[in-house]
């Protein structure tokens, strides 16, 4: 449910948390970045930065320089400035990553897993049985087929977590139980209704089914197309899947390696949440009219 009045929460002895809701929703997502958005616009003292989650917004501050009623204060008051959530506009950049599919790096990690902790559905036919899809063939169109929006960023520095913007594409699955304790670095997976991306080698509970070979990570920070940062993405970009081969996928992983790889970008837009919502619901009447006749 999303609540009427969003909820403040001590969070630390530095750290204010806004709850929005609880229930993991696009709608919420984009009143948290909203709130994230006017915060940095209103410059308060005292506040070091936010960081926006699928339905909530934690808050940095300093407490010598802000208290933590003050924090509130302000919050609730940029809160309910914005308004609707259908008056918020984002600034959003729409990354295209190349994306082997079924790949044999994911294969070998879920191979390995059966064979050494627990026997499990390979991932790939674990979600086309769990999404009602015809064959793998079929998830791989439909995963591929969506824009996927950055909700946030976490459990492991630069992983985004992600939701599709098309409602057709969206999946779920459930996690490994127990989880592996290996993950290709680069390997894309879903966990509940959230995909991710794996910015390097770690354990892991994701169902996985591709793999990228351009980095979302740098610890140098001096990649062009960083822009400074350690992290690739930022909560508001959005990110196309783009179904490559494995030579395409090796040429790509080269020119990474040789320093000459060059991110496909396409720089900062509005995204307008009115007129998602207004074409998601486009999309659903022309669903719902295809499944009538």
């Amino acid at each position: 449910m999303i609540y009427e009045q969003p909820k403040f929460l001590p969070a630390g002895d530095r750290y204010l948390l806004i709850e929005f809701g609880n229930e993991m929703n696009l709608e919420l997502n984009f009143m948290a970045q909203g709130l994230a958005a006017a915060a940095a616009a209103a410059n308060i003292k005292g506040v070091i930065e936010t960081a926006p989650c699928f339905a909530s917004l934690l808050v940095h501050y300093e407490p010598t320089l802000i208290g933590y009623d003050d924090v509130v204060r302000e919050f609730f008051r940029l809160s309910a400035s914005l308004g609707s959530s259908e008056d918020i506009e984002l600034e959003s950049r729409l990354f295209y990553l190349p994306t082997h599919y079924l790949d044999p790096w994911t294969k070998a990690c879920v191979d390995d897993y059966c064979a050494k902790i627990a026997r499990k559905v390979p991932d790939p036919e674990l979600l086309v049985q769990e999404n009602g899809l015809e064959d793998v063939n079929h998830l791989v169109r439909l995963h591929s087929s969506s824009e996927y929006w950055v909700a946030s960023l976490g459990f492991w520095p630069g992983l985004p977590f992600l939701m599709a913007l098309d409602p057709r594409a969206r999946l779920t699955a459930p996690k490994y139980n127990p989880p592996r304790t290996h993950t290709p670095e680069g390997a894309i997976g879903l966990g509940g209704a959230a995909n991710s991306i794996y910015p390097v080698a770690t354990p892991g509970g994701y169902q996985i089914f591709a793999r990228t070979p351009v980095p979302i990570w740098d610890a140098t920070g001096k990649r062009s197309a960083f822009e400074g940062s350690l992290c690739l993405f930022r909560p508001g970009d959005r990110i196309k899947f783009v179904p490559v081969t494995r030579e395409d996928y090796d040429a790509a992983e080269e020119a990474v390696k040789e320093e000459r790889y060059e991110y496909t970008i396409v720089e900062y837009q509005k995204f307008v949440v009115r007129n998602y919502n207004n074409w998601v619901s486009k999309v659903g009447e022309a669903s719902n009219a295809r499944v009538s006749a």
